[in-house]
């Protein structure tokens, strides 16, 4: 409820429900998980006008983003499989196919090719720090590069 002297309308109420917001507590202070200050002008606009697949792949990016600032030097960003004895995927892409599915690109601990495509209404993801490998030099951001891409939404 508003403790301001102004009244919405009907179409503000139903703009403000579906734009989004993010809420998160933890024990450690210090630590924080992604705010709504920011992010980018293409996450902001309304949920009403994109498809389901579309609004998780931009809300995965946000945390995806999140996750690797907390990493260190020799880590990476990888997934794994809830639910199943598939392992873990080291997220080198992401995707989406409208309306309603979401797919992630990378390698398993053994190197092999791996996607995972998922239907929105089944999107279970477990982000992970693995160590780099050790012939690269720098950790591959992939946070970096799919913010990118939002941005050149806007």
């Amino acid at each position: 409820m508003k403790t301001t002297d102004s009244i919405d309308t009907s179409a503000e109420i139903l703009e403000n429900a579906v734009l989004p917001t993010i809420h998160e507590v933890h024990v450690d202070p210090s630590r924080h998980g992604p705010s709504t200050d920011d992010l980018p002008a293409s996450v902001k606009q309304n949920a009403a006008n994109k498809s389901p697949a579309q609004w998780a792949y931009e809300r995965l990016i946000i945390y995806i983003q999140n996750f690797e600032k907390q990493l260190d030097a020799d880590q990476e960003v990888a997934m794994g499989f809830t639910g199943s004895s598939a392992g873990t995927l080291r997220i080198e892409g992401l995707g989406y196919y409208d309306p309603d599915i979401v797919t992630f690109y990378g390698s398993n601990e053994s190197g092999a090719r791996t996607q995972l495509i998922q239907h929105v209404s089944q999107l279970n993801v477990m982000l992970m720090a693995l160590p780099k490998p050790n012939e690269q030099a720098e950790p591959n951001r992939i946070g970096f590069q799919l913010g990118k891409d939002l941005d050149a939404v806007t």
